[in-house]
C-alpha cells in the first residue's frame, strides 16, 4: 500500500511541475508575441518598409522557435491560426493594404492570449 501512495504522489507532483513550466512558457512566449505584433502594428501605421521587414522577419523567427515547444502541448488548429495571421499580414503589408494588415494583426493578439487563458489553470477550464 505504501508503495502506491509514494508512486502516485510522485506523478501528481510530476504533473504538477510540468503544468507550471507550460504555463510559464506559455505565459512568456504569449506576452513576448504580443510585444512584437504591436511593435509591428506601429511599424506598419507609421510605413516604414525596412523596419517593418526587419521586424516581421524578426518575429518569425522567433515564432518558429516558439511554435515548436508550444505544439508539444497546445492544439494545431490554434497555433495554425496564428500562422494564418501573420502570412496574411505580410501579403496585406506587400500590397499596401495598411487597414487589412493592422486587422490581421490583431486577430494574432487575440488568438494569442486566448491560446494563454484557454491553458490558464482555472476552475472555468476544469469544469
Amino acid at each position: 500500500m505504501f508503495k502506491e501512495t509514494f508512486i502516485c504522489v510522485i506523478i501528481i507532483v510530476f504533473i504538477s511541475v510540468l503544468d507550471v513550466y507550460t504555463q510559464n512558457y506559455t505565459k512568456q512566449s504569449v506576452n513576448k508575441m504580443v510585444d512584437m505584433l504591436s511593435e509591428l502594428k506601429t511599424s506598419i501605421i507609421d510605413e516604414d518598409k525596412d523596419k517593418i521587414n526587419k521586424e516581421t522577419e524578426q518575429m518569425e523567427q522567433e515564432w518558429q522557435k516558439m511554435h515548436d515547444k508550444l505544439a508539444y502541448y497546445i492544439e494545431h488548429d490554434e497555433l495554425e491560426k496564428v500562422d494564418t495571421a501573420i502570412v496574411a499580414m505580410k501579403s496585406y503589408v506587400e500590397e499596401d493594404d495598411i487597414p487589412s494588415a493592422v486587422s490581421e494583426l490583431e486577430v494574432g493578439k487575440f488568438v494569442m492570449e486566448h491560446i494563454q487563458e484557454k491553458t490558464k489553470f482555472s476552475l472555468q477550464n476544469i469544469f
